[in-house]
């Protein structure tokens, strides 16, 4: 019976330990607050760092998802710099001819390149798209069928182009989200007609609005598709501009730097007037690689056939947009621990306090020990009753800090315009550590606690 009634026994002594430390702290509410505010503040600083840096690794996936898996992207620049000749004989040598970028380059990277699975080129143009009256800006792209499943572009309605509308430069188009609510509002715009520039289109399909980050944009060169209107490009090349189509009497002028464009019908007239001087019939061209392994190599062999198609002028650049994020997110997972090594410091330096108030408390509080261990108390209980009061106090402000921590980072979302993401891990860690501080801290005070003489004790 002695054995059965032995653990009853001692979780009744060693709760009603607990019930003395609690009251402790009661009794005690200013003194128990301020010492549990380190904990507080390194736990919201914890949880809020963490979410900044959840965040902007999440921001890193929307952008990959923006710009596709395994892409490679090949965009024009405006220089271009003369192979194997330098500063000093640039005059004794004639300046090369390039095209510029051109459709023929992304055929003969298709062709060419067994690892490419799929290809589309991009023009861009900017207009007004015009429907009853009303003009909403617009930017008109002329991309592949393809373009949709390479940059994760999903529909809301409607189809993709088809082979035979993207073959015969048919005027069809799929719009933005923007678009569709500025023009068509809770009518079905799938079969209807919209005017660009010159040309009216037939709208086939509205795209699924999609989150965006502005970052994407700066980095990156891609752009948000809910102002936008797509065609094919044999439909843009026909039927708005074809940048590559060059007066033949000027060629020479342009070998020797100069470049003329004959400007297809239906562009608007702000597009004529800015438009200059580009040899590049594409904006861009977009490249999928079969697998991730090969996004390097492949770009390298990209870079060597546009090069030697290019009469060996850099008038191009090759660009590997998964790769830069990743290492953005290797660079943000550094960001993310260094946050997170700095937090934890507060919360270090909160266990400190608790330990130096905890250390004080026992001078304090030195009859009421002599006096309990003078009625029977054991070591062991001054130790719990000291462990309990420390950690509670600890996970008291850690609880506090949670809430904190939630709202600081919901704070920074608002304020600063800065993705913030609260995790349930993040949240665990936070409030393990300041549990654990609250034992290791709190131990030293409750075996000095304990190992107070009684006599010496009572004397006090």
């Amino acid at each position: 019976m002695k054995n059965i009634d032995s653990p009853f026994k001692l979780y009744l002594r060693y709760s009603h330990n607990v019930i003395i430390a609690v009251e402790a702290i009661l009794s005690n509410k200013v003194k128990s607050f301020l010492t549990a505010l380190g904990i507080m503040f390194g736990v919201a600083a914890v949880i809020s760092m963490l979410a900044i840096g959840k965040g902007a690794q999440q921001e890193v996936l929307e952008q990959i998802k923006l710009v596709g898996v395994n892409n490679i992207i090949i965009t024009p620049v405006s220089q271009s710099i003369e192979a194997n000749g330098s500063d000093s004989d640039n005059n004794s040598k004639k300046k090369k001819f390039s095209r510029g970028l051109h459709q023929m380059d992304a055929q003969a990277i298709l062709e060419t390149i067994p690892t490419v699975n799929k290809i589309s080129p991009v023009v861009s143009l900017n207009y007004h798209a015009i429907k009853e009256g009303k003009s909403y800006p617009v930017s008109l792209e002329g991309v592949s069928s393809s373009y949709f499943e390479m940059l994760n572009i999903n529909l809301d309605k409607g189809k993709i182009f088809s082979e035979q509308q993207t073959s015969k430069g048919v005027p069809v188009c799929i719009i933005g989200d923007n678009i569709r609510a500025k023009f068509f509002n809770q009518d079905n715009p799938v079969g209807q007609y919209i005017k660009c520039g010159q040309v009216w289109l037939r709208v086939i399909g509205t795209i699924e609005k999609r989150d965006f980050t502005t970052s994407a944009s700066d980095e990156m060169g891609i752009s948000s598709s809910d102002n936008t209107i797509i065609i094919p490009i044999k439909t843009m090349l026909m039927r708005f501009k074809d940048k590559g189509a060059i007066n033949p009497e000027v060629m020479d002028n342009m070998a020797g730097g100069g470049v003329v464009f004959m400007m297809g019908g239906g562009e608007d007239e702000e597009t004529s007037s800015t438009e200059t001087k580009s040899a590049n019939q594409l904006d861009k061209i977009i490249v999928q690689v079969d697998e991730t392994e090969h996004l390097s190599s492949t770009a390298d062999v990209i870079k060597r056939l546009i090069l030697r198609r290019h009469s060996n002028l850099y008038d191009f650049e090759v660009t590997v947009p998964e790769l830069l994020l990743k290492q953005q997110q290797k660079t943000n997972e550094i960001f993310n621990i260094v946050l997170g090594a700095i937090a934890g410091i507060s919360l270090i330096v909160g266990g400190i306090g608790i330990m130096n108030i905890m250390l004080a408390s026992v001078w304090e509080r030195i009859r009421e020990i002599g006096t309990r261990q003078a009625i029977g108390a054991s070591r062991k209980d001054i130790i719990v009753q000291f462990l309990a009061e420390s950690t509670l106090i600890s996970i008291s402000g850690g609880l506090i800090g949670i809430m904190l921590g939630v709202l600081l980072a919901h704070l920074i979302h608002l304020t600063a315009d800065i993705k913030t993401i609260v995790s349930f891990f993040s949240v665990i860690v936070a409030f393990s550590v300041s549990a654990t501080v609250g034992i290791i801290f709190g131990y030293i005070p409750a075996k000095r606690a304990a190992a107070q003489d009684p006599v010496e004790s009572l004397r006090h």
